[in-house]
């Protein structure tokens, strides 16, 4: 592993650990060259994913793209990074286990949903408004009005 600070090519691993759900591991690494530590994190991928816009443009799946769009939706609400780690752990195991290697993004949104749904009400409209493309308050106004009829 090549050290971020200084770039040299071999870095001593000091510490070793599984994180929750035992989907990654945790290591904590040591550059010999400049002596600064850093974490990184090994993940399995069963397979390479494409996701598929809506412009019909294939871009390679980006899953720290997926934690962005995440940690906007939940800017400044209850939820722990731990949590939006596993969400997004959750959906990338589900598109994997897909049988498909091109995901449109309808898919993924959708994924996005359903677990912002259950999370935190004030993300999924925030969430819903992008991803939905709310151009007006009255769009606001639909999808928060099906909300409350939903309970």
């Amino acid at each position: 592993m090549r050290c971020p600070f200084c770039g040299h090519d071999d870095t001593q691993v000091k510490d070793s650990r599984p994180t929750e759900e035992n989907a990654t591991i945790r290591r904590r690494r040591l550059c010999p060259e400049c002596s600064s530590r850093f974490t990184t994190f090994e993940r399995v991928q069963l397979r390479e994913l494409s996701v598929i816009k809506s412009d019909g443009e294939k871009v390679p799946f980006d899953r720290e793209k997926l934690m962005r769009s995440l940690k906007i939706a939940l800017r400044k609400r209850p939820v722990d990074e731990d949590r939006m780690e596993r969400i997004v752990n959750s959906i990338q195991r589900r598109l994997e286990t897909l049988g498909e290697t091109e995901i449109p993004t309808k898919v993924i949104g959708e994924m996005v949903m359903e677990h912002l749904a259950d999370l935190d009400q004030v993300a999924f409209v925030r969430f819903a408004s992008v991803y939905r493309d709310f151009r007006e308050a009255k769009d606001f106004e639909a999808f928060v009005g099906k909300l409350g009829s939903d309970d």
